[in-house]
């Protein structure tokens, strides 16, 4: 449990910093996302970076090298000029007992140091020498200097290992208070009287301030180069970029109705020849949209005018097949029957004037919302009795699912109605005599209204073309309502001169249901439905 427990807050503390580094890193991955010429200047400062700092560590490397192998030559010359000198003066004493024997090495280290000028300074020299007594004899140039820190004991191993090599090693050593790093050179003299070892320790303090000064100078040209390169790099980008973000702009004014807009062609490279194939491009849309526009506006009045001017000839009609309807009952049964479809065929053309009046208003823009505080649930309950009769036709119940109380909102009464009429009868048209459900509810934001069948249904992606005009799922297939095919794009219309949705669903064989949402209170903005467009028995067998 303990353990369980530290875990959740290990948890829970990563969620809040993660949540925090989110948050405070937004606007630079914003940043990023958004700006090329960001990226581009970021990518090329890490590559030229990476670039630079690795030739940089290796020419700095490689020039300490250099440095060293000449100090290490220089040390290997001196060296042997020594041991030759030291081994001519020690031939003069054959005998290890000789009692003058001490004096003479710490005049010969004295003699080594006044003949190499490097040893007046922080150079040091230094001579052991083991007699057959076994008594150790250590003299050093300067005299007050300790080797100790240079001379290890792996370094007196190797020379007097006897096998008359040198070695050499680099070690650090604090003398007279100060760090300095030496270069120690190890050789045995060779002797009548015993072992003698001379080691000669140069300090490299001058190279290893050419080192620094040779990285210092590789540190600041590397940073100045890579600063140059993400100064180029901008440029460069600005210079692609900002045509592409002219271009951006003018395509979002051209988008917005703006279609005079153009971009300015300078030069005669390929950014002057985007600027002018983005013009011509802008030239022909904008003639296009004229003409498309110009023609939508001919069509427009045409079938207004058209609308209206067959109102007179259709009343004069319609005044004389009602005279004929009336006396069918005396004319023989044929002339009967062509009274009844004159006048049915009569209804449906007065529809359809009615219906391509309406479209024609919506396209030009003059639809109005007359809109006010009304009950939905009566209109619904009104849709369902005037069309009871057609459902009874046809062998469809209808099914009301209203709520009990008032579903106040601020509508436009006669149009939600004109909806409610398209959508119930488009589900008795098509519920192949199965129950057609009417259901209502409604929250402080929205009304939802769902008509739901168990007809043929709706193919994939037929529940977006069911909303276009004269558009059918079957065109073969036989009317029982005799609708003109405008009345759900008149619908889709009216639900968004509401600021609402109307919505469908449907799936082969399972019927398809359609979903009007208002909202409660006009001008606001739906957010969400009360009730789902999938219905809940389909949820439920999915699930």
């Amino acid at each position: 449990m303990p353990v369980r427990r530290a875990l959740r807050v290990v948890r829970r503390w990563w969620r809040v910093v993660a949540h925090h580094l989110q948050r405070f890193t937004a606007p630079a991955r914003r940043a990023w996302r958004r700006s090329l010429q960001l990226r581009v200047v970021a990518l090329t400062l890490v590559a030229s970076s990476l670039l630079v700092g690795t030739f940089g560590a290796y020419i700095a490397n490689r020039s300490a090298e250099i440095l060293l192998s000449r100090a290490e030559r220089e040390a290997d010359t001196v060296m042997s000029s020594k041991v030759e000198y030291a081994f001519r003066q020690l031939t003069l004493y054959p005998q290890a007992r000789d009692p003058e024997l001490p004096s003479a090495i710490n005049d010969l280290v004295n003699e080594l140091a006044d003949g190499d000028p490097a040893a007046r300074g922080k150079t040091i020299i230094s001579i052991r020498a083991e007699r057959h007594t076994d008594q150790l004899q250590a003299v050093a140039v300067p005299s007050d200097v300790d080797t100790r820190a240079l001379l290890t004991a792996e370094m007196i191993s190797r020379v007097s290992s006897g096998s008359g090599r040198k070695a050499s090693q680099i070690r650090t050593a604090e003398i007279n208070g100060e760090t300095i790093k030496y270069l120690v050179y190890g050789s045995p003299v060779p002797t009548k009287f015993g072992h003698v070892e001379l080691y000669y320790m140069v300090p490299l303090t001058s190279e290893d301030q050419d080192a620094n000064l040779i990285r210092t100078t590789v540190l600041a040209t590397g940073l100045a180069l890579v600063i140059l390169l993400g100064v180029v790099a901008g440029l460069v980008t600005r210079l692609v970029v900002t045509p592409v973000r002219v271009a951006a702009r003018t395509a979002q004014r051209l988008s917005a109705g703006l279609l005079d807009q153009r971009m300015k062609v300078n030069g005669e490279d390929d950014l002057a020849l985007l600027a002018a194939a983005f013009n011509q491009m802008a030239a022909n849309l904008q003639r296009q949209i004229v003409r498309l526009e110009e023609m939508s506006r001919l069509q427009r009045r045409f079938t207004s005018d058209v609308s209206h001017e067959l109102r007179t000839p259709l009343t004069t009609v319609r005044m004389a097949a009602d005279l004929i309807f009336s006396e069918r009952e005396d004319f023989d049964p044929a002339v009967a029957r062509s009274a009844e479809l004159l006048q049915a065929e009569l209804d449906r053309f007065e529809e359809l004037l009615t219906d391509l009046l309406e479209i024609s208003r919506f396209d030009a823009g003059f639809a109005a919302l007359d809109a006010e505080h009304t009950d939905l649930v009566p209109i619904a309950e009104r849709v369902a009795e005037r069309l009871s009769g057609l459902a009874e036709r046809v062998g469809v119940e209808l099914d009301l699912r209203l709520p009990d109380t008032p579903v106040i909102a601020e509508v436009d009464p006669r149009r939600v109605e004109r909806v409610l009429r398209n959508l119930v009868g488009n589900a008795i048209e098509h519920g192949e005599a199965k129950p057609v459900q009417i259901t209502m509810a409604t929250d402080d934001a929205a009304v939802a209204i769902t008509v739901r069948d168990h007809g043929i249904g709706l193919k994939p992606g037929e529940e977006r073309l069911v909303f276009n005009r004269f558009w059918r799922a079957d065109p073969s297939r036989a009317r029982q309502t005799g609708g003109t095919g405008l009345g759900l794009s008149i619908s889709v219309e009216d639900a968004r001169l509401h600021g609402g949705w109307l919505e469908a669903w449907g799936a082969p064989g399972e019927g398809a249901q359609f979903r009007l949402t208002l909202p409660v209170r006009a001008g606001d903005r739906l957010v969400a439905a009360p009730l789902p467009l999938i219905p809940r028995d389909r949820t439920a067998e999915v699930s």
